[in-house]
């Protein structure tokens, strides 16, 4: 069965894409921890983040450092966190969290809420600083 990540690099369920290439695909968190809050999704439908082969886990790391960079670019922060968890969907798939303090990476913190307006701004700026 298709993952609501296939869906939306599909197209048939929509999101604020911020990058993409052949292998992966790359978007704005629909519930955010932080403004900025991106996703980046294997194209290659695995349900566990380590169960990637090595040469699509390398280059999966190697995209999400250059998505990364430019969140920094976009918005205002110290850092860029990194969370792995994989329970919430079975895709693989890597959080890349604007932050300013240690708790901000804490998930079970209020999620920021944005207009559309500003999904598409934030969306627009990172992908121009790519």
């Amino acid at each position: 069965m298709s993952s609501i990540f296939s869906k939306i690099i599909k197209g048939e369920i929509p999101c604020y894409k911020v990058a993409e290439d052949e292998a992966f695909f790359a978007f704005l968190d629909i519930n955010p921890l932080a403004k900025g809050h991106t996703l980046v999704v294997s194209k290659k439908e695995i349900d566990y983040y380590f169960d990637l082969d090595d040469d699509l886990f390398t280059a999966m790391n190697l995209f999400a450092r250059k998505v990364a960079r430019a969140i920094e670019k976009s918005v205002d922060c110290r850092r860029i966190g990194v969370a792995v968890i994989g329970l919430e969907v079975a895709h693989a798939h890597i959080h890349l969290v604007p932050l300013n303090d240690e708790g901000d990476l804490n998930f079970a913190n209020p999620k920021v809420e944005l207009s559309k307006e500003e999904y598409e701004e934030i969306a627009t700026t990172i992908s121009s600083n790519l």
